[in-house]
């Protein structure tokens, strides 16, 4: 059916949302204030799809990249960028607001960079069983095949290439493949996930593929097929030997800046007892704090704090003790946190609600919160501030550009 429709405002996904009295209606690629022409989605009653704009806003712009609104990587090309820089503020504010919490928020920092130094492609056969290699169509499982990608930082020259050529080597294998690429001082790192076992003459084929394209090194579900270099990332002062498919922030900006915070955070308490950063990966903050403080750091992925340990090792840095833990299930207690000036939490999207309750009742004065997700953010400060924290301040950082993403760093005090 085909519906005409004025848009009302910004969604917290990144759509078009014109409010009516039988609820919202979502519009990808869709601005405030736009008259547009609409079809009905099937099976998604609350959705429709964008045909025509008939009324555009003087905020609309020419998109940079020819995938967008079909490649569903990115939804905000769209969109003039201080329009779009007050949404993504707002978007921290509206999150904080609906948990009843009430704080300063700082402008937006702008920590795209270069652009992205890490990528997943995604290879499939298509239609008429054409391989495909891109990413995944908005809310689909559709590949959308592409040339480039214009938010990738240029460390990342190569990297679509290469990933062609993998997914042409193992398409007799007709299994679809997700090809994690990561840019590193090295060069490119790439591990292969979905392909099942290799043959003998695959492997040897791939490890020719690691010359040909000059990568650091090819892995398999993370096993080791050939490395020409290692692959490292340095994290201040220290130098990191990366696991394979590792998590890392989205920019080199980004990290930097979520890093100042987090240390200018930790430089109020004095820290002289020490420091604990809880879900601390491979160390953006833990090898940065040590070079001021002892840092205890704690994880669940033992790859992950392997590799922190050893850049840890470093000449200069104060001792940094790893500690594996599951801190969804077995968070550290009140009196375990205790013995510390400062902690740093950076959880996962899902937020850190068992280990928010455990600082709540600790007596650790200063709480620098690192969060990829305003609305479980929102949750736990609510829990921090029930149990006698005040949030200072809390600043929101953009490292992904176009989309509604938004990480933020949030001081706490007792």
């Amino acid at each position: 059916m085909i519906e005409h429709l004025v848009i009302d405002r910004i969604g917290h996904r990144g759509d078009g949302v014109a409010d009516r009295d039988d609820g919202p209606i979502f519009v990808a690629a869709a601005l405030p204030g736009e008259t547009v022409e609409v079809e009905s989605v099937p099976g998604q009653p609350d959705r429709r799809q964008l045909l025509r704009v008939e009324t555009a806003s003087p905020q609309r712009i020419a998109p940079i990249c020819p995938h967008f609104g079909i490649c569903g990587g990115c939804a905000m090309q769209h969109w003039e960028t201080s329009a779009y820089r007050a949404w993504k503020h707002d978007l921290v504010i509206d999150a904080l607001r609906q948990a009843g919490i009430e704080a300063p928020v700082a402008d937006l920092i702008d920590a795209h960079g270069e652009g992205r130094r890490r990528v997943v492609f995604h290879a499939r056969r298509g239609t008429h069983d054409v391989l495909e290699v891109g990413f995944s169509a908005a809310r689909a499982h559709q590949i959308i095949p592409i040339d480039r990608c214009p938010v990738l930082a240029k460390s990342l020259d190569g990297a679509l290439k290469a990933a062609w050529a993998i997914a042409e080597l193992l398409s007799p294998l007709r299994k679809p493949l997700d090809i994690h690429v990561t840019a590193t001082d090295a060069g490119l790192d790439i591990d292969v996930r979905g392909s099942g076992p290799l043959t003998a003459t695959a492997t040897t084929a791939l490890a020719r593929l690691v010359a040909s394209h000059n990568l650091a090194r090819l892995t398999r579900h993370g096993e080791l097929i050939v490395q020409a270099r290692p692959p490292t990332i340095r994290m201040g002062s220290a130098t990191v030997l990366l696991p394979a498919a590792a998590f890392l922030q989205a920019t080199a900006e980004g990290e930097a800046e979520l890093a100042r915070l987090v240390l200018d955070i930790c430089a109020t308490a004095g820290a002289k007892k020490g420091a604990a950063d809880l879900f601390a990966g491979i160390g953006p903050f833990a090898l940065r704090l040590s070079e001021q403080v002892r840092v205890t750091a704690a994880d669940d992925d033992e790859a992950a704090l392997a590799a922190l340990a050893r850049a840890g090792n470093t000449p200069g840095l104060k001792p940094v003790t790893t500690e594996r833990r599951d801190l969804f299930k077995n968070p550290f207690l009140a009196a375990e946190l205790n013995r510390f000036d400062a902690v740093v939490f950076d959880p996962p999207r899902q937020g850190a609600q068992a280990q928010s309750r455990e600082i709540a009742a600790s007596r650790v004065p200063v709480i620098a919160a690192v969060s990829c997700d305003p609305g479980t953010f929102a949750r736990d400060a609510r829990i921090l501030i029930d149990g006698g924290y005040r949030l200072i301040s809390v600043t929101p950082v953009d490292q992904f550009r176009y989309s509604a993403h938004v990480e933020l760093v949030a001081l706490f005090e007792k």
